[in-house]
């Protein structure tokens, strides 16, 4: 009996030493590489899902209960139309309040390894917190045009309990059917 489990045992060690050397079971590497969040180099999904689009966003801090700057980013290439109105769904498990005065919509310049994704200038528009403050509906003034990158940034207190939330992008563009279609999905983790 001792025989047929130890190439078990030795298939745990093997993944737990890849997933160290990957920084997934080591909180040293991720300290290493800094306390902000952007989405990974390396990524797996169990279903590869063609309706499943994911997007580009940086947050300051990931630790829960520490305040984070969000960055919800929209590359030109994530979008083929302008846009009138943008929701943001948040997940009902993300606990934490989130104050419309806080979120502003802005066109920005998309960070990297050299530089930081930052605001370039605020788009004018009206935002609310709709669905029991689980979902950010956001109205420019003008439609958005779908040449620039454009992000929905916000200050919060990340929630208590951490984990990985997907905030979903929903827009509408202009046209004669007022229609949100889905743009894509941000995956945050949020680290304990």
């Amino acid at each position: 009996m001792l025989k047929s489990f130890r190439p078990l045992a030795y298939l745990a060690a093997a993944a737990l030493v890849g997933a160290t050397c990957l920084g997934l079971a080591s909180r040293q590497t991720v300290k290493a590489q800094g306390s902000v969040g952007t989405p990974s180099i390396l990524e797996f999904r169990w279903d590869g899902n063609k309706d499943f689009k994911k997007l580009y966003y940086y947050v300051s801090n990931t630790e829960r209960t520490q305040w984070g700057e969000y960055f919800l980013v929209l590359r030109a290439k994530d979008r083929k139309a302008a846009i009138l109105k943008l929701s943001i769904t948040i997940p009902s498990y993300f606990n934490t309040n989130i104050d419309p005065k806080n979120v502003k919509l802005c066109y920005t310049s998309v960070g990297g390894y050299a530089k930081r994704t930052k605001c370039e200038e605020t788009i004018p528009a009206e935002i609310q917190l709709t669905d029991n403050g689980k979902r950010i509906d956001i109205f420019p003034t003008t439609p958005v045009p779908p040449d620039k990158a454009i992000a929905v940034v916000f200050n919060v207190s990340n929630p208590v309990n951490g984990g990985m939330f997907q905030f979903n992008a929903l827009a509408q563009a202009p046209g004669d059917i007022p229609m949100a279609g889905y743009l894509g999905s941000w995956v945050i983790e949020v680290t304990n």
